[in-house]
């Protein structure tokens, strides 16, 4: 299963901006620009979480924008901004980002910065 979608306007939520979401079982493919393009892969086992947002506006036009938080160095928040079906897409992305994590046997650990080492020490 793949889903396509294009970078919206607000305004009547009409695709008339130069951005293309792919996303896939594996990927996240972002492809912006008209004249200068720029194009930007994310794997889906490096996807941590991901979040609906959906203003007002967006509401009326039956859009969403869908924010994804990764372990990626060039992303670590993805915003697939002004989309059609932002709830399938998000539901889809942590189904897969969970798939690819068990099949590549990843572990997802959390940041322990905020105990300091002095601390753990401590308790021996």
């Amino acid at each position: 299963m793949e889903f396509v979608e294009k970078k919206r306007i607000l305004f009547f939520g009409l695709p008339w901006t130069f951005t293309k979401y792919t996303i896939g079982e594996e990927i996240i493919n972002i492809k912006a620009g008209l004249l200068k393009t720029i194009e930007d892969d994310c794997y889906m086992y490096k996807v941590t979480d991901v979040k609906l947002e959906t203003s007002f506006m967006e509401r009326i036009f039956k859009l969403g924008t869908v924010v994804c938080y990764t372990g990626d160095v060039t992303h670590q928040t993805l915003r697939l901004i002004h989309i059609r079906n932002a709830r399938t897409i998000k539901d889809f992305i942590l189904e897969q980002s969970e798939k690819q994590r068990m099949k590549r046997r990843t572990l997802n650990t959390q940041n322990l910065n905020s105990m300091a080492v002095d601390d753990l020490d401590d308790d021996i």
